[in-house]
């Protein structure tokens, strides 16, 4: 497979007219789906509306263009919100920038150099618990416009938002919360009742209509950004400088991790609805490029939305034409639409991303993997969990990966064992119950990879003075280490010193080749190397 191979290409060799129309048609329907989503979105990472419709344009159309995915559509996503925020709060609209264009980089690089496949090492516990995390986090964040409630100060961190939502609760607006469960209430049952029906379209345009022929008393877009324009995206090059890329460097792997890991989940999820193979390696350059590209035009980190990528996959987009499409048609949106955007009431953006919230929560599976898995994955899924609400995303991808990396190792050197054969086992046909064991031979199973946490189990092997061949059955050892293979250089000493033969039986391949790179063929002899249990007790009985 190809480095870079753009998807573009690929389908234009047999595009059709019928497809072209399916393709315009599911552009145009998840542009209208993106439009609100687009500017709940910005408004949840701290910048303003029309920045979210940057976003969407130039990445929808980048990813689109350059990707690895036939049906991606990528833009601005919640888990980026909290993240942004954060950013945005302590180094402002520049470092974002900075951040996100270094994020751009660090993409591209990961595709070049082909670490598309590194994302099957981030264990599912891990990003379900973060995903989990990052739906609390949005939910608390719009906690504040649905209520209508008025803050004495302006929290970034998540449990200082629960802390001043709690202080600050007598001041909630009964107005803001009728329009947010109006909202809510077009959210969760229009789709029911017509489900191919934006209803995130619907709920802003009722209850934009509701607040401004009532005049209800409630912030609206307007309110917050009086300044909002539908003027296009202009291409702004931030100021660099040592010191603003040094501190950008943090966040910027923080974008570009998780950019990778959603964009790269959205591709699988989209494979699976399609039945196609998604190039990684193509689609990381991509989401690099893009995100420069969004920075460099005012926008903020964008990734592959899994949601708007499967409505587009449902309404017959099969080619990157209709994310395109999405793109062209949002900048209409953009240059047309974006003055009525300032009549749009805060408790329905909040209604929205509570619904985006839940959907990406997963608690479902969550719930699941607490009831089915084993403890460790439990543990590992639950800090992450925590770890995002409480502290940010950096610090819970990080300790979940130490703990799910300690814990795995841990199983492995439980699975691991040294026994003697003692117990006769009638499932296994070369038991030494129907085997014929020389007088003062011993024999030993090892059962696991002898890896530095199980290689203190050599130890157990005990050598006494009848013993005159020891065998070392390896047939269920997959792999050995450095550690495993200093172990079984003491055994070789051991044996050695007490005049015992060693022999080894039914080594497996990987075992082989590092015992015989360690020299322990030279110092056994290759011929004590037996092929299976039968010729190891041969060379034994004819010591």
């Amino acid at each position: 497979m190809k480095t870079f191979s753009p998807s573009l290409i690929g389908c234009m060799k047999n595009y059709e007219k019928g497809q072209l129309i399916k393709d315009i048609t599911a552009g145009v329907i998840v542009a209208i789906i993106a439009l609100p989503l687009s500017i709940a979105l910005a408004i949840a990472s701290g910048v303003g509306p029309a920045v979210g419709l940057y976003t969407a344009i130039v990445a929808g159309f980048l990813v689109s263009l350059l990707g690895g995915s036939r049906v991606q559509i990528a833009g601005p996503t919640a888990a980026f919100a909290t993240i942004v925020a954060g950013i945005v709060a302590t180094k402002g609209i520049e470092g974002l920038a900075v951040a996100t264009i270094l994020a751009g980089v660090i993409l591209v690089l990961l595709g070049v150099f082909r670490l598309g496949g590194l994302i099957k090492f981030i264990p599912y516990t891990i990003t379900t618990g973060f995903t989990s995390g990052i739906a609390v986090t949005i939910l608390v964040g719009q906690l504040k416009d649905f209520f209508g409630l008025t803050f004495t100060h302006a929290p970034v961190e998540t449990m200082e938002k629960i802390e001043e939502v709690i202080l600050s609760f007598g001041t909630v607006n009964l107005w803001a919360v009728a329009i947010g469960v109006l909202s809510l209430a077009i959210l969760i049952l229009l789709p029911k009742v017509l489900p191919k029906v934006p209803a995130s379209l619907i709920a802003v345009i009722v209850c934009a209509l509701v607040v401004k022929l009532f005049n209800v008393p409630i912030n609206t877009i307007g309110t917050l950004y009086p300044d909002i324009s539908s003027a296009a995206p202009k291409l702004v090059v931030p100021a660099f400088s040592m010191k603003t890329i040094v501190d950008a460097i943090p966040d910027a792997f923080t974008i570009a991790v998780l950019a990778a890991v959603e964009s790269l989940l959205s591709c699988v999820v989209a494979d699976g609805m399609i039945g196609t193979k998604h190039n990684s390696n193509t689609e990381l350059i991509a989401q690099g490029v893009a995100n420069v590209g969004s920075a460099l035009f005012g926008g903020i980190p964008a990734t592959g939305a899994i949601a708007r990528t499967a409505a587009n996959i449902k309404n017959g987009g099969r080619s990157p034409i209709a994310g395109m499409v999405h793109a062209v048609v949002l900048f209409a949106m953009l240059v047309i639409l974006m003055p009525y955007a300032k009549l749009i009431p805060m408790p329905t953006i909040a209604a929205i991303l509570f619904v985006v919230a839940y959907n990406m929560s997963e608690w479902r599976e969550f719930v699941h993997i607490v009831k089915t898995s084993p403890l460790s994955d439990t543990i590992v899924l639950v800090s992450t969990f925590v770890l995002t609400i409480v502290f940010d995303l950096v610090v819970a991808i990080v300790v979940g990966i130490i703990l799910a990396t300690v814990l795995f190792m841990k199983r492995m050197a439980d699975e691991s064992s040294v026994s003697a054969w003692k117990t006769p086992d009638e499932s296994d046909p070369d038991h030494i119950r129907f085997k014929k064991v020389p007088q003062g031979v011993r024999v030993y199973e090892i059962t696991g990879p002898i890896f530095f946490g199980a290689s203190d189990k050599i130890a157990d092997i005990l050598i006494d003075e009848d013993t005159k061949a020891l065998i070392i059955r390896m047939r269920a050892v997959p792999a050995i280490d450095a550690t495993g293979i200093h172990s079984i250089e003491t055994l070789v000493e051991a044996c050695k010193k007490s005049e015992v033969k060693l022999i080894f039986s039914h080594v497996n391949d990987q075992p082989m080749k590092v015992l015989r790179k360690a020299g322990i063929d030279k110092l056994v002899g290759e011929e004590n190397f037996a092929g299976n249990i039968d010729e190891a007790l041969r060379i034994a009985k004819d010591i």
